[in-house]
Order: C-alpha cells, then structure tokens, then sequence
C-alpha cells in the first residue's frame, strides 16, 4: 500500500461526507472516505501516515466507540473528531484519549484544515519513529549472545576490567567485543549506547 499520507473521513451523511472528500482533494490530500464505522473498522490501513477525521454522532457504533477499537487494536491513528451535537464532556473524554482535535459541524477549511495538517504531521512523526526504532532493533539482532553480554554489563556503567571479571574472561576480549558491538550499532560513545539500550528496553546487567 502507499506511504504517502492518506486522510480516512467516517460520517454517516453522505452528503457531509462528499463535501469533505470534494474539500481535501482540493486541497491535494489522499482520501479514503467511509459512511459506516464498520465498514472504516474492516478496511485495512495503510502503514504510512495517515489520520481520521471522524463524526462523533452515527448509528450502531459512533465515534468514541471507534476510538476505543482503535487503541485496543494499536492503530496510531491521530482523530480529528467532527460533530453537530458535541458538548465539553464528550469533548474532554476524545481529548483525553488522544484525540488531536474536536471541531463542530459546520466547520470550515480555515479550522479544519490546519486540524488535518497537525494530525498528519504526528502520524508522520510517529511512522518515522517506528521506522527508526524497526532499524535499530535489526542492528542490535545482529550482536552475537556474548556481544549482549557486554552491551548489559556497559550500560550498566561497569568497566572493562569489572565486565571481564564478571563475565570470567579476560579484559583484552571485552575491549574486542565492545568495539564489535559498537561498529554494528553504529555508535560512537558509551552515551549514545545508553540511549539506544533505553528506546529498546534493554536493561543494564546486574
């Protein structure tokens, strides 16, 4: 599927919906529009950026409940909610569970808009980090068991001489299997080794 940013619209009304779709391919946005929750919670999304301008209002399933399926199934959709009926509780409650934005029906380019453009600029943010994190987790899988060892026992701010002692072999050894795993992390400083083992979650040895 595509990696450009695409914007999923979900309301009921149809004419709400052409309207919208009409607006944001004006304005040279990917569009995917869908009138029914189920039919938008089938469909498969793609796996660049992407957000959901979402109508808090429709039958069987509305908006809030869409939300909720979405974080039990890990979609980082950012949601820019639209709705005619909207009062500060039900604001409050998307907000709090991540919504980028609530907008009331009309609404109009000039609100919503820069709504999209922040919603997609985060889901950018976020494809980035994933694709990031996805890259340093292979280089890391690349390290030999002992190489692990080492990397456990650096970042838990031991030295080359405490590691060797610890791990039974000698210091000359630890100093080889730290430059290796070093080099294939491409990493230069025992800083910049602590940061990396943090964002994956690997724990400093004992």
């Amino acid at each position: 599927m595509t990696d450009e940013p695409m914007v999923y619209l979900l309301d009921d009304e149809p004419e709400m919906l052409k309207a919208l779709t009409r607006l944001l391919r004006a304005e040279g946005f990917q569009v995917q529009g869908f009138s029914s929750a189920r039919a938008f919670l089938g469909h498969a999304h793609q796996q660049g950026p992407a957000c959901l301008v979402l109508d808090v209002a429709m039958p069987y399933i509305d908006g809030l409940a869409v939300q909720e399926r979405l974080h039990q199934i890990n979609a980082e959709l950012p949601i820019v909610f639209l709705t005619g009926h909207g009062d500060i509780p039900m604001s409050v409650r998307a907000m709090k569970a991540g919504a980028e934005n609530f907008l009331t029906k009309p609404v109009n380019a000039a609100e919503l808009l820069p709504a999209i453009r922040g919603a997609l600029q985060r889901a950018a943010d976020r494809h980035s980090e994933r694709e990031e994190l996805a890259a340093l987790r292979k280089r890391l899988a690349c390290l030999t068991p002992r190489e692990r060892e080492v990397l456990g026992h650096v970042i838990a701010g031991k030295m080359n001489k405490q590691i060797a002692a610890d791990l039974g072999t000698g210091e000359q050894n630890i100093k080889v299997h730290r430059g290796r795993l070093m080099r294939k992390l491409g990493l230069r400083s025992v800083a910049e080794l602590v940061r990396l083992a943090q964002r994956l979650g690997v724990p400093p040895a004992k």
